[in-house]
């Protein structure tokens, strides 16, 4: 008689540790502070949208800034740069993008790293406040779940997704060099000039090329913003 296969035990520890590889689930208090590498945010000009030019000529709104890690790189492409955030990390004003949101088509782009759990609400808002596009880092299992694909992908596509073949390290809080992750990242782009079908591609290995030893130095903090109550009216 065959041996019976043992039945591998995952301890409580180890089912944490798979959870926090698969998602990072946060309370519904938390600021959900992730910054974003700078080098991710000029992939997205280097490798996904490397066919489209004319930037300096073009607008931008960062809507959950943070301290300014993703404005910064940001400003290196666009004439025009404006970012907030829901929460005073002393970088730019203070707006709820979702309670509070711009005016429809007031800005050409708009690009950030949502909250996790309010980025489906920030794509379909920064879809009616952006003219010419959107283009939103997420972790890869955003992709997943058919109720996200109900409300949004078969009624609002993406017109690029490209997934990293890096890792992008984001961990709460601060921006390290040394950080590490398991979580996967892409992009993904809605172009409202683009009808082509859904163009998929990898961000191939850019880290070394793209990265900047001053990229980890604290940005510096923007100026002549109006501080935003949640509400809409101005502070």
């Amino acid at each position: 008689m065959p041996p019976v296969p043992r039945r591998r035990h995952i301890t409580e520890a180890g089912y944490r540790t798979l959870a926090v590889v698969a998602r990072r689930v946060e309370p519904k208090t938390s600021l959900d502070d992730f910054p974003t590498p700078p080098w991710a945010t000029r992939a997205l000009f280097e490798h996904v949208l490397a066919d489209r030019n004319g930037w300096d000529a073009l607008s931008c709104l960062e809507p959950a800034c943070g301290a300014g890690h993703m404005a910064t790189p940001l400003r290196e492409r666009f004439g025009t740069v404006e970012a907030f955030d829901a929460h005073d990390y002393g970088y730019a004003g203070v707006r709820d993008f979702l309670s509070a949101p711009p005016e429809a088509k007031s800005y050409d782009w708009i690009v950030t790293n949502p909250p996790f759990r309010l980025a489906e609400e920030f794509v379909l808002t920064a879809l009616d406040v952006a003219s010419s596009g959107v283009a939103m880092i997420v972790r890869t299992m955003f992709l997943e779940g058919q109720g996200r694909y109900e409300r949004l992908f078969s009624v609002r596509p993406p017109t690029r997704v490209a997934q990293f073949t890096e890792r992008v390290p984001m961990v709460r809080g601060r921006m390290s060099k040394a950080s590490k992750t398991a979580t996967g990242y892409a992009w993904l782009v809605w172009e409202q000039d683009r009808a082509a079908p859904l163009a998929f591609s990898w961000v191939p290995p850019c880290r070394r090329r793209l990265e900047r030893d001053y990229d980890y130095d604290v940005p510096a903090p923007l100026t002549g913003l109006k501080v935003v109550l949640a509400e809409g009216g101005p502070a």
